[in-house]
């Protein structure tokens, strides 16, 4: 597929017709002020604009007719943008669904206005819509003005009043074609895009007194998903499901791995039995994880790999590419938080003596893989020394470095620069240690945090979060503590 770009943004939603037919589609296009000219028959794919796709193109005849023609086993249909082949590169959008036979006439001056659909009763109505939205979109603006000169408390609740009404009327006619049109795929997307309303409170808890904080938060999490279709692949073909999955994903589930491990089986399980809503889900979800700068989601892509990817489901991917994110997870596995970490001897750099990192003696062990070139390394070496001297020496922590390149002066010049010859400074002149993959390190600085009993308890860190981590690391022991103190009273 070969990727383009717009640069106009404007979400028209439409329907085609279940139909029966060898063909993928027809579709003959009438253009009244143009020929000879190229004309791309488009596609989205979980993105809105600029990212589309060519699935088709062809060439209008000197009277500037263009046919589309195609016997793609693979088409299921969804939002389709017919572009013309132009500097301008003037388009608009047209709904199918396998099978589609339809006849299309327009004139490029009055585009995206102007469309005439022949055999094509759901484009028809299409468009209906798309003259009903430009209508709401003017009394929106109409509003905004009006917001925009409210003076008082009492103007501005109006106008919003007003605005919220709208709205509803707008659901209310999506809602409506639903109902009358069940299973097109307007309807489908009308339903996709379908936004719980949290019910008016107040809303108090079990015992009929304490208001319940959490109470829009937990209904809006539960019904997110109760109009999307998972077992309908023609969404995937539409701007929709990239923004929703990942206003569900960043916004709504916790950013912790046991909480986005059981998300993900959710909407796993949810698209199961698909082609294309299951492969961009399960893509969707690991590219989520793997490039993620929280704590811990590397943990999530392990269990992706091993319950997924090694299980068959990623059915798009070669060879070749399957072994890509194996290896990947193969290297993350032995530092993933919660494990125990991966011994490596290497030489200090200062006295030349082993320094074992699992034996070294500690309430909490900052492991630094740095070298001594790297500007960002440079950048927060400081922070570390500052945060060192200031903070975790009086909590307990020592210091274990790793210098990952640099002969022995430029290694010792740095650790006499920076001040840190206190720590543990090591080096590993034979390459022997393999602590590269031991420890996932592909760029500098790596630093993670281990605890009394070489725990992995951090990873990815900087100066400015590691004095966190370890204070929410002290919270929690204390809160065992004191549960074990009360148990031991009872």
């Amino acid at each position: 597929m070969k990727k383009i770009t717009l640069f106009t943004v404007l979400l028209l939603l439409g329907i085609g017709a279940l139909a029966s037919s060898q063909k993928a589609y027809h579709i003959q296009l009438k253009m009244t002020d143009m020929k000879d000219s190229l004309v791309y028959l488009c596609h989205y794919y979980g993105k809105g604009r600029p990212t589309i796709f060519i699935t088709d193109s062809t060439k209008m005849d000197h009277n500037g007719v263009a046919v589309f023609d195609s016997k793609d086993t693979a088409f299921v249909g969804g939002i389709y943008i017919i572009l013309l082949g132009d500097k301008e590169r003037t388009n608009f959008e047209v709904l199918l669904n396998r099978g589609d036979d339809i006849g299309i006439t327009a004139t490029k001056s009055k585009l995206p206005d102007g469309v005439k659909f022949k055999n094509s009763p759901e484009n028809e109505r299409f468009e209906e819509y798309v003259d009903y939205l430009k209508g709401f979109s003017k009394e929106q603006e109409k509003l905004k003005d009006e917001l925009k000169t409210a003076t008082t408390k009492a103007d501005t609740d109006a106008v919003i009043k007003k605005s919220t009404e709208s709205s509803k009327v707008l659901t209310k006619y999506r809602r409506d074609y639903s109902n009358a049109h069940p299973g097109t795929l307007l309807s489908s997307i009308f339903n996709a895009m379908e936004v719980p309303e949290v019910p008016e409170g107040p809303h108090v808890l079990e015992d009929g007194v304490t208001k319940d904080s959490t109470f829009a938060y937990r209904y809006y999490k539960k019904h997110y998903w109760d109009g999307f279709n998972f077992k309908d692949d023609r969404l995937i073909y539409t701007p929709l499901y990239d923004p929703r999955i990942e206003e569900y994903m960043t916004k709504l589930v916790l950013p912790w791995p046991d909480s986005m491990e059981k998300e993900c089986d959710y909407l796993l399980a949810k698209a199961r039995g698909t082609k294309d809503v299951f492969h961009y889900t399960l893509w969707w979800l690991t590219h989520n994880v793997e490039n993620s700068k929280v704590m811990g989601m590397d943990e999530v892509f392990v269990y992706l790999v091993e319950n997924y990817y090694m299980k068959g489901d990623a059915f798009w991917l070669t060879n070749d590419e399957l072994s890509k994110y194996l290896d990947r997870a193969q290297k993350i596995t032995p530092n993933v938080i919660g494990n125990l970490a991966p011994e490596i001897k290497l030489q200090n750099i200062i006295t030349k003596k082993e320094e074992s990192l699992l034996g070294t003696k500690a309430k909490y062990t900052v492991v630094v893989f740095y070298s001594p070139n790297c500007g960002h390394c440079q950048h927060e070496m400081p922070g570390l020394d500052s945060l060192y001297n200031e903070v975790l020496k009086a909590k307990g922590v020592k210091m274990y470095t790793v210098a990952t390149e640099g002969d022995e002066k430029a290694i010792t010049d740095f650790i006499t620069k920076y001040k840190i010859g206190e720590w543990t400074n090591t080096w590993d002149p034979e390459h022997t240690s393999d602590y590269h993959n031991k420890y996932d390190v592909y760029s500098t600085p790596t630093i993670y945090i281990l605890d009394e009993k070489k725990i992995i308890r951090g990873k990815r860190l900087d100066h400015t979060n590691i004095g966190g981590v370890i204070d929410m690391l002290e919270k929690k022991k204390d809160k065992l503590k004191d549960k074990g103190a009360t148990k031991t009273k009872e």
